[in-house]
Protein backbone atom coordinates (compact mmCIF):
# COMPACT_ATOMS: atom_id res chain seq x y z
CA UNK A 1 0.00 0.00 0.00
CA UNK A 2 1.26 3.45 -0.90
CA UNK A 3 1.40 6.18 1.71
CA UNK A 4 0.40 9.65 0.52
CA UNK A 5 1.48 12.28 3.05
CA UNK A 6 -0.69 15.34 2.53
CA UNK A 7 -0.11 19.04 2.19
CA UNK A 8 -3.17 21.28 2.20
CA UNK A 9 -2.29 24.69 0.76
CA UNK A 10 -3.73 28.05 1.73
CA UNK A 11 -2.02 31.35 0.89
CA UNK A 12 1.19 29.47 0.15
CA UNK A 13 1.27 27.78 3.56
CA UNK A 14 0.84 24.18 4.71
CA UNK A 15 -2.35 24.03 6.77
CA UNK A 16 -4.95 21.59 8.01
CA UNK A 17 -8.68 21.99 8.48
CA UNK A 18 -10.88 20.11 10.93
CA UNK A 19 -13.65 18.31 9.01
CA UNK A 20 -13.25 20.76 6.12
CA UNK A 21 -14.04 23.83 8.24
CA UNK A 22 -12.04 26.88 7.12
CA UNK A 23 -12.81 28.50 10.48
CA UNK A 24 -10.85 25.68 12.14
CA UNK A 25 -7.58 26.05 10.24
CA UNK A 26 -4.16 25.36 11.71
CA UNK A 27 -1.01 26.59 9.97
CA UNK A 28 1.67 23.93 10.34
CA UNK A 29 4.42 25.37 8.17
CA UNK A 30 4.99 28.61 6.27
CA UNK A 31 7.04 26.69 3.69
CA UNK A 32 5.26 23.71 2.07
CA UNK A 33 8.38 22.86 0.05
CA UNK A 34 10.27 22.23 3.29
CA UNK A 35 7.48 19.87 4.36
CA UNK A 36 7.69 18.01 1.05
CA UNK A 37 11.45 17.65 1.45
CA UNK A 38 10.85 16.15 4.90
CA UNK A 39 8.52 13.65 3.22
CA UNK A 40 11.32 12.73 0.82
CA UNK A 41 13.77 12.18 3.65
CA UNK A 42 11.27 9.85 5.31
CA UNK A 43 11.13 7.73 2.16
CA UNK A 44 7.89 8.97 0.60
CA UNK A 45 7.43 8.45 -3.12
CA UNK A 46 3.95 10.00 -3.46
CA UNK A 47 2.32 13.15 -2.16
CA UNK A 48 -1.29 14.33 -1.92
CA UNK A 49 -1.80 18.06 -2.49
CA UNK A 50 -4.98 20.09 -1.98
CA UNK A 51 -5.38 23.73 -2.97
CA UNK A 52 -7.88 24.97 -0.40
CA UNK A 53 -8.10 28.38 -2.04
CA UNK A 54 -8.71 26.69 -5.36
CA UNK A 55 -11.53 24.74 -3.76
CA UNK A 56 -13.29 28.06 -3.24
CA UNK A 57 -12.35 29.88 -6.45
CA UNK A 58 -12.12 27.09 -9.03
CA UNK A 59 -8.71 28.45 -10.03
CA UNK A 60 -5.08 27.53 -9.25
CA UNK A 61 -3.80 30.18 -6.80
CA UNK A 62 -1.12 27.89 -5.35
CA UNK A 63 0.16 26.58 -8.68
CA UNK A 64 3.63 28.10 -8.24
CA UNK A 65 4.04 26.35 -4.88
CA UNK A 66 2.80 23.07 -6.32
CA UNK A 67 5.22 23.33 -9.24
CA UNK A 68 8.15 23.99 -6.91
CA UNK A 69 7.29 20.89 -4.90
CA UNK A 70 7.09 18.75 -8.04
CA UNK A 71 10.23 20.21 -9.57
CA UNK A 72 12.47 20.13 -6.50
CA UNK A 73 11.28 16.89 -4.87
CA UNK A 74 10.41 14.75 -7.88
CA UNK A 75 7.66 12.92 -6.01
CA UNK A 76 4.53 11.54 -7.68
CA UNK A 77 2.16 14.46 -7.09
CA UNK A 78 -1.62 14.35 -7.17
CA UNK A 79 -3.58 17.57 -6.79
CA UNK A 80 -7.19 18.42 -5.99
CA UNK A 81 -9.26 21.32 -4.79
CA UNK A 82 -11.91 23.02 -6.89
CA UNK A 83 -11.02 21.44 -10.24
CA UNK A 84 -14.10 22.41 -12.23
CA UNK A 85 -12.89 23.04 -15.78
CA UNK A 86 -10.74 21.39 -18.42
CA UNK A 87 -8.60 24.55 -18.46
CA UNK A 88 -7.57 23.88 -14.86
CA UNK A 89 -6.96 20.18 -15.57
CA UNK A 90 -4.80 21.10 -18.55
CA UNK A 91 -2.89 23.66 -16.49
CA UNK A 92 -1.97 21.09 -13.87
CA UNK A 93 -1.08 18.44 -16.40
CA UNK A 94 1.07 20.82 -18.43
CA UNK A 95 2.83 21.81 -15.19
CA UNK A 96 3.90 18.19 -14.74
CA UNK A 97 1.48 17.02 -12.06
CA UNK A 98 0.95 13.28 -12.20
CA UNK A 99 -2.72 13.03 -11.28
CA UNK A 100 -5.61 15.49 -10.97
CA UNK A 101 -8.53 14.85 -8.63
CA UNK A 102 -12.09 15.88 -9.46
CA UNK A 103 -14.55 16.24 -6.60
CA UNK A 104 -17.81 18.17 -6.83
CA UNK A 105 -17.45 18.43 -10.60
CA UNK A 106 -17.54 14.65 -10.91
CA UNK A 107 -21.02 14.73 -9.35
CA UNK A 108 -22.40 17.87 -10.96
CA UNK A 109 -20.85 17.65 -14.42
CA UNK A 110 -20.48 14.04 -15.63
CA UNK A 111 -19.76 15.24 -19.19
CA UNK A 112 -16.70 17.12 -17.92
CA UNK A 113 -15.56 14.04 -16.02
CA UNK A 114 -15.99 11.88 -19.13
CA UNK A 115 -14.01 14.40 -21.21
CA UNK A 116 -11.22 14.51 -18.62
CA UNK A 117 -10.99 10.72 -18.40
CA UNK A 118 -11.09 10.50 -22.18
CA UNK A 119 -8.20 12.93 -22.49
CA UNK A 120 -6.01 11.85 -19.56
CA UNK A 121 -7.13 8.33 -18.63
CA UNK A 122 -5.78 7.01 -15.35
CA UNK A 123 -4.24 10.39 -14.54
CA UNK A 124 -7.73 11.51 -13.49
CA UNK A 125 -8.95 10.46 -10.04
CA UNK A 126 -12.24 11.16 -8.30
CA UNK A 127 -12.50 12.27 -4.71
CA UNK A 128 -15.59 10.80 -3.06
CA UNK A 129 -16.30 12.62 0.18
CA UNK A 130 -18.86 10.72 2.24
CA UNK A 131 -21.20 12.08 4.87
CA UNK A 132 -24.02 9.94 6.28
CA UNK A 133 -23.67 7.52 3.38
CA UNK A 134 -24.06 10.19 0.70
CA UNK A 135 -21.58 12.09 -1.47
CA UNK A 136 -20.87 15.55 -0.06
CA UNK A 137 -20.07 18.45 -2.39
CA UNK A 138 -18.99 22.10 -2.36
CA UNK A 139 -16.24 21.74 0.19
CA UNK A 140 -18.25 19.23 2.23
CA UNK A 141 -20.91 21.86 2.98
CA UNK A 142 -23.76 20.19 1.08
CA UNK A 143 -25.05 16.69 0.51
CA UNK A 144 -25.64 15.74 -3.11
CA UNK A 145 -28.32 13.24 -2.14
CA UNK A 146 -26.37 10.63 -4.13
CA UNK A 147 -25.65 7.27 -2.49
CA UNK A 148 -21.89 6.98 -2.11
CA UNK A 149 -21.57 3.35 -3.17
CA UNK A 150 -23.80 3.78 -6.21
CA UNK A 151 -21.74 6.78 -7.21
CA UNK A 152 -18.47 4.85 -6.85
CA UNK A 153 -19.81 2.07 -9.05
CA UNK A 154 -20.79 4.66 -11.65
CA UNK A 155 -17.27 6.13 -11.53
CA UNK A 156 -15.86 2.67 -12.21
CA UNK A 157 -18.19 2.23 -15.18
CA UNK A 158 -17.01 5.59 -16.57
CA UNK A 159 -13.41 4.41 -16.58
CA UNK A 160 -12.13 6.12 -13.43
CA UNK A 161 -9.17 4.10 -12.13
CA UNK A 162 -8.57 5.78 -8.76
CA UNK A 163 -11.08 6.78 -6.09
CA UNK A 164 -9.99 8.78 -3.06
CA UNK A 165 -12.60 8.22 -0.40
CA UNK A 166 -12.89 10.47 2.64
CA UNK A 167 -15.13 9.82 5.62
CA UNK A 168 -15.76 13.45 6.55
CA UNK A 169 -16.68 12.59 10.13
CA UNK A 170 -13.15 11.25 10.67
CA UNK A 171 -11.12 13.89 8.82
CA UNK A 172 -8.68 15.67 11.12
CA UNK A 173 -10.45 14.26 14.17
CA UNK A 174 -7.73 11.71 15.07
CA UNK A 175 -10.41 9.07 15.69
CA UNK A 176 -9.05 6.35 13.42
CA UNK A 177 -9.99 5.41 9.86
CA UNK A 178 -13.37 3.95 8.92
CA UNK A 179 -12.06 0.46 8.19
CA UNK A 180 -15.50 -0.99 7.47
CA UNK A 181 -16.02 1.60 4.73
CA UNK A 182 -12.73 0.80 3.01
CA UNK A 183 -13.22 -2.94 3.32
CA UNK A 184 -16.57 -2.64 1.57
CA UNK A 185 -15.22 -0.36 -1.16
CA UNK A 186 -12.32 -2.73 -1.75
CA UNK A 187 -14.67 -5.71 -1.90
CA UNK A 188 -17.25 -4.18 -4.23
CA UNK A 189 -15.06 -2.22 -6.64
CA UNK A 190 -12.26 -3.03 -9.07
CA UNK A 191 -10.49 0.32 -8.87
CA UNK A 192 -7.60 1.74 -6.86
CA UNK A 193 -8.96 2.87 -3.49
CA UNK A 194 -7.16 5.51 -1.45
CA UNK A 195 -8.28 5.87 2.17
CA UNK A 196 -8.47 9.44 3.42
CA UNK A 197 -9.57 10.89 6.73
CA UNK A 198 -8.86 9.67 10.23
CA UNK A 199 -5.64 7.72 9.71
CA UNK A 200 -4.20 8.47 13.13
CA UNK A 201 -1.95 5.60 14.20
CA UNK A 202 0.44 2.98 12.91
CA UNK A 203 -2.23 0.40 13.76
CA UNK A 204 -4.57 2.20 11.33
CA UNK A 205 -1.92 1.90 8.62
CA UNK A 206 -1.42 -1.80 9.32
CA UNK A 207 -5.15 -2.53 9.17
CA UNK A 208 -5.61 -0.61 5.91
CA UNK A 209 -2.61 -2.35 4.36
CA UNK A 210 -4.13 -5.70 5.33
CA UNK A 211 -7.19 -4.83 3.19
CA UNK A 212 -4.81 -4.50 0.22
CA UNK A 213 -5.84 -0.94 -0.50
CA UNK A 214 -3.92 0.96 -3.15
CA UNK A 215 -3.10 3.82 -0.82
CA UNK A 216 -3.74 5.80 2.35
CA UNK A 217 -3.43 9.53 2.99
CA UNK A 218 -1.81 10.74 6.19
CA UNK A 219 -2.42 14.34 7.14
CA UNK A 220 -2.90 15.66 10.66
CA UNK A 221 -1.36 12.57 12.27
CA UNK A 222 1.94 13.41 10.60
CA UNK A 223 1.90 17.06 11.61
CA UNK A 224 1.06 16.33 15.25
CA UNK A 225 3.66 13.56 15.49
CA UNK A 226 1.08 10.85 16.14
CA UNK A 227 2.40 8.87 13.17
CA UNK A 228 6.04 8.55 12.13
CA UNK A 229 5.96 8.78 8.34
CA UNK A 230 9.04 6.60 7.89
CA UNK A 231 7.48 3.85 10.01
CA UNK A 232 4.13 4.17 8.24
CA UNK A 233 5.82 3.69 4.86
CA UNK A 234 7.70 0.67 6.18
CA UNK A 235 4.65 -1.11 7.61
CA UNK A 236 2.53 -0.33 4.53
CA UNK A 237 4.86 -2.11 2.10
Amino acid sequence: MLIFPAIDLFEGKAVRLLKGDYAQMTVYNEDPLAVAKDFCRAGATHIHLVDLEGARSGETPNLDTVCRIKRECGLFCEIGGGVRSMAVVDRYMEAGLDRVILGTAAVSDPDFLADAVGRYGERIAVGVDIKNGEVAVKGWTESSGVDAFSFCRRMQEMGVRTIISTDISRDGAMQGANHALYERLSRELCVQIVASGGVSSIEDVKRLAAINLYGAIIGKAYYTGAVCLKEAIEVAT
